[in-house]
């Protein structure tokens, strides 16, 4: 599998890669997000979001206390959020496996936090971390044709 980086040197380019990726994605599709607090994987989210068709990007927030947003775009998109989530137990009772289907995709942030229930699934993996100030790497891997961006 290979791996695709991109350095985003601004929040503004951070959502401009969100919306390549969110153009991209086709139903059925899994994305899974891990680093740490305040490495834009919510600014990302909100691109995604906005290239895959949703209404009111400005609206997409980090569901943290309600851990599940839906926006309605091209198909539904299904936004978790596994910060507050302390066992898988509690990850698996989200039902999360019904929402990946034929006319939605699931976009997990905090992915890592769950990552044994997503073993076997065929998931994109975007792995953010701090570069500098205002500057984060975005590591994408899980499918090649990311490798456009």
């Amino acid at each position: 599998m290979k791996t695709m980086q991109i350095v985003s040197d601004s929040v503004e380019r951070t959502f401009e890669i969100g919306k390549r990726i969110g153009s991209m994605l086709e139903p059925g599709e899994v994305v899974c997000l891990s680093g740490p607090l305040g490495s834009g994987k919510t600014t990302l989210i909100k691109g995604i979001a906005a290239g895959a068709g949703a209404a009111k990007p400005s609206l997409v927030n980090s569901p943290t206390f309600v851990i599940i947003n839906e926006y309605q775009g091209k198909f539904n998109i299904y936004h978790i959020d596994a910060y507050r989530i302390n066992t898988i137990a509690e990850f698996e009772a989200l039902g999360f496996e019904e929402f990946i289907g034929p006319d939605s995709v699931v976009l997990i942030e905090w992915a890592d936090k769950v990552k044994q229930v997503l073993e076997g699934l065929d998931c994109i993996h975007i792995e953010m971390q701090h570069n500098a100030t205002d500057s984060r790497i975005i590591r994408i891997s899980g499918s090649e044709k990311y490798n456009r961006l």
